[in-house]
Formats: C-alpha cells, structure tokens, sequence
C-alpha cells in the first residue's frame, strides 16, 4: 500500500503520455515533438504538485522511471499511431485516465505532506489538469480544462473522495481506486452525453434566450 501512489503516478505518467504524443501526432509533428509533448504532458502537473509541496527536485525530474515511462510511450504512439485510434479513442481514454490517476494521487500526497484538505482537494485537482492545459498551450490550443465537459470538476471529485477518506480515517487503497473510478466515469459519460457547466449567453446568444 506504501507503493500505491507512486505506481498510480507511473501509471497517470504513461497514460497521459499516450495522450500528449497523440496530440503531437495529429499535428504531423516530428519524432522530437511527440516526444517533447509525451513528457509535457505526462510530468507537467506532478511538478507543479511537488514544487508547491516542497518535494524538491520533483519526482518527475529526480526518478529516471517517469522519463523513461514518458519516452516509451511517446514512441510507442509515434511508431503504431494508427493501432492506438483504431483500439482506443485517445481523447477518451488516456486524457481520462491520466486526470484521474493524477487527480487521485496528487490528493494523497498532498495529504502525506500536512495539506489541509481544501488544499490537498485542490491540489490533487491541479495535479490532474497540469499536464493537458500544458500539451494545449505548446500547440496554441484553448485548455481542455476551460472548455471540456465536466474535466476539472472531475478531477474534483476524484481528489474530494481520497480527502474525505482521510479524514474519515478509511483505508487510503480503496479510496484511491473508488476516487479514481468515480473521475474517470463521470468524465467520460460528460464526454459523451455532453454535460457541461453553464456557459454565459453574449450578444446574439442573449437575445435567443430571451426571445
């Protein structure tokens, strides 16, 4: 159980590695782009996490695992893009997996380091949507995370089940995995149902809605 959050940030490492080098492939980027973006994405908001915790250097930077991890499935993507579309939706699973692998565990380290658990909630948020609002902006896209279905507040969710355990003094294990389950299934039935929050009506729009 010691182990558990460091395989589950291995794990959030590889998937959302997946997802960044999926993204570089889509733009017909080349093999270092991939990998640069595969790393981005995948290390970006456990730094930020361990930077804030005062874990210095990060575990991203320190551990040769999380390179290594990051590296191979940049290549992976890179060498077989197509059998990972043709199997999987990339966007769906690997960006869903990964913000709640690191939702999860950026909640239980934070927890480990004497964070509140409005913070620690918080942070295991930041740690979850780091990485992709990272992978957007080096390809000049609007973050996921303002414009998605329900992406933080996910990563809320996940991060809130693992704190509220805590306090409640439940096993950290099973929390992890129910905080984990429970932020990849509502992100993925907001992707395909099309839950969002509300979005402001301006100009034209306005006038629709009050017509």
């Amino acid at each position: 159980m010691e182990a558990l959050p460091y395989l589950l940030d291995l794990a959030g490492t590889f998937v959302f590695a997946l997802s960044g080098a999926m993204a570089g492939v889509k733009r017909k980027l080349d093999l270092f782009g991939v990998l640069v973006l595969s790393f981005v994405a995948a290390n970006t908001g456990g730094i930020t996490r361990d930077v804030l915790i005062g874990v210095v250097p990060p575990g991203a930077i320190d551990d040769w695992r999380y390179l290594a991890v990051s590296l191979a499935a940049g290549v992976l993507t890179f060498l077989f893009p197509s059998i990972l579309v043709r199997r999987w939706n990339p966007v769906l699973v690997f960006d869903a997996a990964g913000l709640a692998l690191f939702a999860v565990s950026g909640a239980h380290k934070a927890l480990a380091h004497g964070l509140n658990p409005v913070m620690a909630t918080l942070l295991g948020m930041l740690t979850g949507i780091g990485g992709g609002m990272a992978r957007d902006v080096l390809l000049a896209d609007i973050p996921v995370v303002l414009r998605a279905d329900l992406y933080a507040v996910a990563a809320l969710l996940g991060a809130a089940i693992v704190v509220i355990a805590d306090r409640l003094q439940l096993p950290s294990g099973p929390a992890v995995l129910v905080g984990a389950a429970l932020c990849f299934g509502l992100r993925v039935v907001a992707m395909q149902r099309g839950w969002r929050l509300p979005v402001a009506a301006l100009g034209s729009d306005q006038d629709k809605t009050s017509r």
